[in-house]
């Protein structure tokens, strides 16, 4: 035997220290721009490996911000009656998504979501004012929230 002491990391050899959306790609390098939609968008605080979680992000009001963002993309994507309860195409389809993007950019795919989500999301809309009859439309600003619902929305779409 020998005496040799090992260190944490040299006795944990290969094992991954970082999560990576279908283990390939991180979440910690994305850089988010719009600072309105930094606690609304990445859900770093609970990376996941895959997709499905199968979590009850609607139970409460504002739950739905600590999913992670590409799981509400894969959400997103069942929500019209053929595809309702079909996650598991879903994740393959936003896998195999993520691999052309990657493929043809070169880039990070979560990047290229995030960036995405910024670019489509609303920044203003406009709501009816008015009673009985006579109606007015008045502009009023979208909230961060808003804006990310509605951004996986018009993607998936």
């Amino acid at each position: 035997m020998t005496d040799v002491m090992l260190t944490d990391d040299q006795a944990l050899g290969n094992v991954a220290t970082d999560i990576r959306v279908f283990g390939k790609w991180s979440g910690a390098d994305v850089a988010i721009t719009d600072m309105s939609l930094e606690d609304y968008i990445l859900g770093a605080k609970q990376p996941k490996f895959l997709p499905h979680s199968a979590g009850r992000y609607q139970v409460k009001r504002f739950r739905k911000v600590t999913c992670p963002i590409v799981e509400r993309l894969v959400c997103s994507l069942m929500f019209h009656g053929r595809n309702n309860g079909k996650k598991l195409m879903a994740v393959r389809i936003v896998r195999h998504t993520f691999e052309i993007i990657h493929l043809l950019t070169g880039e990070n795919p979560l990047q290229v979501l995030v960036n995405a989500i910024i670019n489509s999301g609303p920044r203003e809309d406009s709501t009816r004012i008015g009673r009985a009859g006579t109606v007015r439309r008045q502009a009023v600003d979208v909230s961060p929230l808003r804006r990310v619902n509605q951004a996986l929305y018009l993607i998936c779409t």
